[in-house]
């Protein structure tokens, strides 16, 4: 078994597969993408978005540990809101009017396509047929993103003026709790993982998880 140190070492050796420099997104940072391009992000993305908390409710359903439940029902709370017009996934909706689409054409998924689709549902799946502490460790992508969540931020506003500040809310929202939830979710991993079989599983869902990404806008990407 690898001291924790080592772990979290191999963990974070893992940041290179993120998708923070997919080809996709540095046009989108460069301001590259046409409104068109930015509308097929904004519609797929909204089905990883709105998938987060059923992946959340299957860990949860497996996790036998109420510690962990608990910690872990805030996550559902905070995609699905306490109430209609609240949370991550109401959030994101807003990304998508301010982009140009319209609510109803996002919820019906007309333009979700198949590759997104299914790397999407294999996410949920793994979530519900693998141990509890795997799918916690295939979240750890958190650890990569603040970074990137700020320069989005940074840049969108630059590079797309005509973007409503409230199309924005899921970025700022996003960066206020993402540093805390890597954190807390890479404690709970450290914890638990506590054979080097176990470890070895932990890594290899990171790195499924970022696979999942990448194969969400290697989708995007081609229909561009």
């Amino acid at each position: 078994m690898l001291a924790a140190e080592e772990f979290i070492a191999e963990l974070r050796a893992l940041a290179p597969r993120y998708w923070h420099d997919h080809p996709f997104h540095l046009r989108l940072h460069a301001g590259e993408l046409s409104r068109e391009e930015l509308q097929r992000w904004a519609a797929n993305r909204w089905y990883y978005q709105r998938s987060l908390p059923q992946k959340d409710a299957a860990i949860l359903a497996n996790c036998p540990l109420p510690q962990v439940r608990r910690h872990w029902m805030e996550r559902i709370v905070y995609h699905d809101g306490n109430r209609d017009g609240e949370g991550g996934a109401e959030n994101w909706l807003r990304m998508a009017e301010a982009v140009g689409l319209d609510r109803a054409e996002v919820l019906d998924e007309r333009h979700v396509l198949p590759g997104v689709r299914f790397a999407v549902d294999a996410y949920v799946n793994f979530a519900r047929t693998k141990p509890w502490v795997e799918s916690v460790a295939s979240g750890l992508t958190e650890m990569f993103s603040p970074g990137l969540m700020r320069r989005r931020l940074a840049d969108m506003r630059e590079k797309y003026p005509w973007i409503g500040e409230s199309g924005f809310a899921y970025f700022v929202s996003r960066l206020t709790v993402i540093a805390g939830e890597g954190k807390s979710t890479l404690d709970i991993v450290v914890e638990h993982a506590r054979t080097r079989e176990q470890q070895e599983a932990c890594l290899a869902a990171l790195a499924f998880k970022c696979d999942v990404l990448q194969a969400i806008l290697d989708t995007v990407d081609y229909h561009s």
